[in-house]
């Protein structure tokens, strides 16, 4: 989102299960997989689809397809259609602040690697970056370490790579997701009315290989996040805004989810552990919130809480009901007394205990320990001292497999910077000629070497103009 508040600145025991796609490229409302039989019959993992289908031409995946019992079976994990990992099962090693904690919703609901080494104390403060110093700009005006090159996936109004899909306009928030040997990645739109998400479909080389609709007739889907079941939460930032649950696959229609709450959702985060989804509010005096479904994989209901803590930048916090989700003719974040507030909540990330999430009014990075219920700054622009705060705007955050955190300028330098586990920050990329955009939707290929990210606005700051970009190279793992 722009504006800023501030002035200045996936069977345990049975094999994968096989899914033909009979879908072909075609007009401007969904495009993209091969035909039957090529190369892109999928694979999908334990709990996976069980049997083929074939998606219906020019299929758009709209409000009005809402509440489909066949994607609410696919997100229930006593169903047999589940994708992902079913949560039981589960099992993530809990520890403090370990290095390699920020490895991703993702990955720490699907058990992955073990984390690493050195701890997160104190906010973090200027210093060389893990890659080195930024070098001149590319071809696509990306000013980029030693060793990393970008291209350009797609454009706002224009075909994605080969395919007849046009991409949507303000590309915000995104996710990648395991498909196969290849990987989807997904982006919102950030416009009103029109809104919605799309995706794009990878092969394991990296080639594009689809793009097509996943939710559609929506309003200003600004950023969202990942589940452990493979869906992607995309989240309406709009006075009493929905999450809608979505289809990466493009298999299944999306799904209003209201028992999460209505207000202004910003992003959104899965904690396996704990079973909840924590959300962020972009208000200037907005909540930080999670959701627990009633059933863990069904999001249809469920309790909604607020966190609550004092007015210092550390401490405890527990959490409260909120009594009224449908936030009228009370707002959510009015309704429980003792609510934290925070200035514009932007970006939000999960990892092995810990949450990250920003805040965009005072340029902060904040830090809960969801297993000792305590809370920190990991970066606050006013804490670097002589005003040289390298990361402003803060918006939407990623992690690496490696522990370091990668966020997102809403304006500022037009950078992504990288916070790492010793307390480090820098810019890790730069976007010149392009001052009156913003970098949205950061999010990395399943194997770590591969960062997407968008520019909302491009060159003219129009949101007709977006460019969502690819940068490769030696990323720490």
């Amino acid at each position: 989102m722009r504006a800023p508040y501030r002035t200045g600145g996936m069977r345990p025991g049975r094999g994968p299960v096989t899914v033909g796609y009979q879908r072909r490229a075609r007009g401007a409302s969904g495009a993209g997989l091969p035909e039957k039989g090529g190369a892109d019959v999928r694979k999908y993992p334990p709990g996976g689809l069980h049997s083929q289908r074939s998606l219906p031409r020019n299929e758009e995946l709209t409000s009005r397809q809402l509440g489909s019992s066949r994607f609410l079976d696919a997100c229930d994990p006593a169903s047999d259609r589940t994708r992902g990992l079913p949560p039981t099962g589960v099992t993530v090693e809990r520890r403090t602040f370990l290095r390699g904690a920020v490895i991703g919703s993702s990955a720490a609901a699907f058990g992955g690697t073990l984390m690493r080494g050195a701890a997160y104390a104190a906010p973090a403060q200027p210093g060389t970056g893990p890659y080195g110093a930024l070098g001149a700009a590319d071809a696509n005006g990306i000013q980029l370490p030693a060793g990393f090159t970008s291209r350009v996936i797609a454009r706002s109004g224009q075909n994605v790579g080969s395919t007849t899909y046009k991409w949507h306009s303000a590309p915000d928030g995104g996710a990648c997701f395991a498909d196969g040997a290849g990987w989807i990645y997904v982006s919102n739109s950030e416009i009103s009315p029109g809104g919605g998400a799309s995706a794009v479909r990878f092969s394991s080389a990296g080639a594009i290989l689809g793009a097509y609709r996943i939710l559609g007739d929506t309003r200003s889907n600004c950023a969202g996040g990942k589940t452990p079941w493979n869906t992607w939460l995309s989240c309406e930032e709009v006075t009493r805004g929905y999450v809608y649950e979505t289809d990466p696959y493009g298999v299944n229609a999306a799904v209003q989810r209201p028992a999460m709450g209505q207000f202004k959702h910003e992003a959104a985060a899965a904690d396996p552990v704990r079973k909840a989804i924590y959300l962020t509010e972009d208000e200037t005096d907005g909540c930080f919130y999670r959701f627990l479904p009633t059933t863990w994989g069904n999001l249809s209901a469920g309790t909604l809480q607020v966190l609550k803590a004092g007015t210092a930048t550390s401490g405890s916090f527990t959490w409260a009901n909120v009594p009224d989700r449908d936030g009228s003719p009370t707002t959510t974040r009015s309704q429980v007394s003792g609510a934290k507030k925070f200035n514009g909540g932007e970006g939000c990330h999960y990892a092995n205990d810990t949450v990250w999430f920003t805040t965009k009014g005072d340029n902060r990075v904040w830090q809960l320990n969801v297993a000792a219920n305590t809370y920190e700054l990991a970066y606050d622009d006013s804490l670097v001292p002589g005003g040289a705060a390298p990361l402003t705007g803060v918006d939407n955050v990623t992690g690496s497999s490696y522990g370091d955190l990668y966020i997102a300028e809403d304006g500022g330098n037009m950078e992504i910077c990288v916070i790492t586990p010793d307390d480090v920050v820098a810019p890790f990329l730069r976007i010149t000629g392009q001052s009156s955009s913003e970098i949205t939707g950061p999010a990395f290929s399943p194997a770590g070497n591969r960062l997407y990210f968008s520019s909302q606005r491009g060159t003219s700051g129009s949101s007709s103009a977006g460019i969502t970009y690819e940068v490769t190279g030696p990323f720490r793992v």
